[in-house]
């Protein structure tokens, strides 16, 4: 049997001139942690439970949590921006 398989790749395209910082955290107390909801189901609980931990365990003195419309668009330049200027780590992920 001989067909073909259309395939997509779901990675980002990067905009032109934009550039990957890595950065390392020594360590999370008093910090100020930011979450990008990606709109996927559940998202919402675990980011909760996850602030509530990092807080009361590690000692993280703010948390920032902003939302996507949806799971398959980025979230607007306005929102990178901020938590940018206002976080010391980002973390986004997915639910389900």
């Amino acid at each position: 049997m001989t067909g073909s398989v259309l395939l997509y790749n779901p990675t980002a395209v990067r905009a032109a001139g934009v550039e990957t910082v890595r950065q390392t955290v020594a360590g999370l107390k008093g910090k100020v942690v930011g979450f990008v909801d990606n709109a996927k189901p559940n998202f919402d609980h675990l980011v909760d439970d996850l602030a509530e931990l990092l807080t009361a365990r590690y000692g993280v003195a703010k948390i920032i949590k902003r939302k996507k419309r949806a799971a398959s668009v980025p979230a607007e330049d306005a929102v990178y921006k901020e938590l940018a200027e206002q976080c010391d780590l980002v973390i986004t992920g997915s639910g389900d």
